[in-house]
């Protein structure tokens, strides 16, 4: 069956992929893109048969490559050629995919953070049934409490998308009983993805003993005291490390609205 393609103007092309007619004329003028014919009156005549060309160079230019790149592939295309193109553009992709939804979960659990601590009271103490995750964790010691270091420690053994988490403090509960919270034990983030890494550990399943303080730092010491006695209170037993971390960060225009979560594992009796 014989195709025929009715001649569009520049400006019914424009409108039927939704460009400016300028777009076009730079195209034309660099020899990136050009009509089919052209009038004697200088008017610019395009095909329908040309769409799909112009969509093509489009996405490339969506992803990133350059109008001279381009230019120059269009000038001498090959099978080849379009094949490397597409390999390291499909690669590139699979990498803004991932950070994609690295932000996707950060934006997800920061969001679900921001609702459930416009429930809180100023100190609440509750167990909770929490469920494995795994952490990524490095030994850092807290006696000078400088987080410029400690944002640095963590960037130079994470990824920025990995930092975007929050990070938290881990203290052995030893320290925690003795009140010595001089010298923690590390930090920790919540892992983005499943890939192993040396410098991790499962939070294990199980029942927690949670606090949430509202307010500056120095008064998680009588967060502690009060999570204890509840313990002692309840005939609970506490085990492994108090994680911290902070809840708002980022949602708050004053210090003392800060709420901090700090949560012990309940050694199951068997």
């Amino acid at each position: 069956m014989k195709k025929s393609f009715k001649s569009l103007t520049t400006a019914q092309f424009a409108k039927l992929h939704g460009v400016n007619k300028r777009t076009l004329h730079y195209y034309d003028d660099i020899g990136l893109f050009s009509p089919r014919a052209k009038g004697e009156n200088g008017y610019r005549f395009y095909d329908a048969a040309q769409s799909l060309d112009f969509e093509y160079i489009r996405m490339l230019k969506e992803l990133n490559m350059s109008i001279d790149e381009i230019a120059a592939y269009c000038k001498a295309p090959t099978p080849a050629r379009f094949l490397e193109i597409a390999s390291a553009k499909e690669e590139e992709i699979g990498r803004q995919i991932k950070k994609l939804r690295h932000a996707q979960k950060v934006l997800r659990a920061k969001r679900e953070q921001a609702a459930f601590c416009g429930e809180l009271r100023e100190r609440e103490i509750r167990i909770e049934a929490c469920r494995a995750e795994r952490l990524l964790v490095l030994p850092y010691d807290f006696a000078e409490d400088d987080m410029q270091r400690v944002f640095a420690h963590a960037k130079e053994k994470w990824s920025i998308e990995q930092i975007r988490m929050g990070i938290g403090g881990f203290i052995s509960l030893d320290k925690v009983y003795s009140g010595n919270f001089e010298a923690y034990d590390g930090i920790y983030t919540p892992a983005l993805s499943s890939a192993s890494a040396a410098d991790s550990l499962t939070r294990p399943k199980g029942n927690y003993l949670c606090g949430y303080q509202k307010g500056v730092w120095s008064r998680l010491p009588l967060l502690y005291e009060a999570m204890t006695e509840y313990a002692e209170q309840n005939g609970l037993t506490l085990s492994g490390y108090a994680y911290e971390v902070g809840m708002n960060e980022f949602m708050i225009s004053a210090p003392d609205e800060y709420i901090t979560k700090v949560m012990i594992l309940i050694q199951e009796n068997v």
